[in-house]
């Protein structure tokens, strides 16, 4: 089977996005891959369509408890059987997971780095056929990344220690130059293929906007936005219980989430949010590493982060499935003040010299510069400011940001639509939704948002028809074809009655 047919068969999609085929060409010649690819670019498939094209077991390095566990369960939805490894399992959950991966039961396993030089996986690894040792979030293994973890330290030694060695595969979304040499060095990658993505999320609006009231703002927002899922990012843990509490007040599904809660509460509300249980979630900057949700609509920042990178991986939340999505930054003159108050206040028993101190504050500050010029711009398009941060050139206008907007004419720029029967699109939401229910998996787990457009708006009528489908492989046109066909023909039946 050629990768074509395969993404087809196990995803449903007829071609892929820019970049994918080219590193899964190189690992089925196996051979390494250093991969820089944006949020939502579609890394996973990079590294699960090799896996299950290949002879043998694939690894995957993860520092993310909640990326292993929604990963295992979009496998499982596709038919494939696989299994994580982390801290969330009890002893007994590890030691039964282990030995069925020695019998060969799955495909793909997740492990957290501190996992991999452990006896028992040890012993898997070495008598077991590795395919692929796959990294994600690799800049983790750099102590120049901002998420340094010590444990990715080790993985060139678990590596050492295998019968063989398999092709590397090392993934991250964002990376200096001089993270990137980290990686590759302390990885021990072998003439590896080097891929960098383009930092540009099309379908993402971005918009600054000023309100007298931030609040009151979101809460207009949000009853223009019903049951969709959003995240409202605050800069303390007092805002976000504050913004929750109101806008609850108002009828709205919203909880709090900040790092000053209890792991339960956390986990909770984390769960709510990717069940669709709660629709929005006002945070810190503690929540959204690791949830893979696709179908999140808008982010809206509250307050001017202090760094554009930030702004931008936040931001980069919404829209994963492609779909559009809205990335609004809600700014005051205030903000800026905050956020120099809060890059001055360095701790006096920090161990910095004066000379690093002030060499630290000297580029925090000119980092909070970058955000201030663009969330002030009102005659250069936000995206060719927030590209040009990252050395990306823009050379038109997007057409697609609040600045862009307001040189438009409304209707010209919303021409663009998905014309389709949103009747049947509610109804179909509706059944995948108990779906989801009953299978114990998130509403994308089982169909993308993109997908129930596409079948509402071209009402398949038979089996041949949904395989047209984008997002729609076979296992899942297997487990609900029928049902989603039965219920078009009703929805046509009502329509022509009428």
């Amino acid at each position: 089977m050629d990768t074509g047919k395969a993404l087809k068969k196990y995803y449903g999609y007829d071609s892929f996005r820019p970049g994918q085929e080219e590193i899964i060409n190189a690992v089925l010649s196996r051979r390494d891959v250093f991969a820089v690819m944006p949020t939502g670019a579609g890394k996973s498939v990079c590294y699960q369509l090799p896996a299950l094209m290949m002879d043998g077991i694939t690894i995957v390095v993860s520092p993310l408890i909640s990326l292993m566990q929604d990963q295992v369960r979009n496998l499982k939805a596709m038919g494939i059987r696989g299994a994580y490894l982390n801290s969330s399992l009890t002893p007994r959950q590890i030691a039964l997971a282990t030995d069925n991966a020695r019998k060969g039961m799955y495909k793909i396993i997740y492990a957290a780095p501190e996992r991999l030089n452990t006896a028992d996986f040890l012993d898997f690894a070495i008598n077991s056929n590795i395919s692929l040792l796959a990294v994600d979030e690799a800049h983790c293994i750099s102590q120049w990344g901002q998420d340094f973890r010590p444990a990715y330290l080790r993985i060139s030694e678990f590596i050492t220690k295998l019968r063989y060695r398999p092709p590397v595969a090392a993934f991250t979304a964002t990376a200096t130059e001089r993270v990137k040499s980290d990686i590759d060095k302390k990885l021990g990658l072998r003439f590896p293929l080097m891929y960098t993505g383009g930092f540009d999320r099309p379908n993402l609006y971005f918009s600054v906007e000023e309100p007298v009231d931030r609040l009151a703002f979101i809460r207009n927002y949000l009853a223009l936005h019903k049951d969709q899922s959003g995240i409202i990012y605050c800069l303390t843990r007092k805002e976000t219980e504050r913004a929750a509490d109101v806008l609850s007040s108002f009828g709205f599904s919203v909880s709090a989430y900040h790092a000053g809660m209890k792991d339960e509460d956390r986990k909770r509300i984390q769960e709510d949010f990717i069940y669709d249980r709660v629709n929005v979630i006002a945070a810190t900057n503690a929540f959204g590493m690791g949830i893979d949700k696709p179908d999140v609509r808008f982010v809206i920042h509250m307050n001017m982060p202090a760094r554009m990178e930030d702004y931008y991986q936040q931001a980069g939340r919404a829209g994963r499935d492609g779909e559009s999505a809205e990335c609004i930054l809600l700014y005051s003159p205030a903000d800026i003040r905050l956020n120099r108050y809060m890059i001055e206040q360095i701790p006096e028993n920090d161990p910095l010299t004066p000379e690093q101190r002030h060499s630290y504050i000297s580029t925090e500050l000119a980092c909070l510069d970058q955000m201030v010029f663009y969330s002030t711009s009102t005659n250069t398009c936000l995206r060719k400011r927030l590209l040009g941060y990252f050395g990306e050139n823009l050379v038109t206008d997007c057409g697609n940001c609040s600045v862009c907007r307001r040189k438009l004419n409304y209707a010209e720029a919303d021409k663009i639509a998905v014309v389709y029967d949103f009747e049947l699109y509610n109804k179909i939401k509706a059944y995948c939704k108990k779906l989801a229910m009953f299978s114990g998996v998130p509403l994308y787990s089982i169909i993308s948002e993109s997908a129930m457009k596409q079948i509402a708006a071209m009402k398949p009528s038979n089996t041949a028809q949904l395989h047209l489908i984008s997002g729609l492989g076979e296992e899942k046109i297997r487990r609900y074809g029928k049902g989603l066909l039965k219920l078009i023909a009703e929805e046509n039946s009502i329509t022509a009655q009428s």
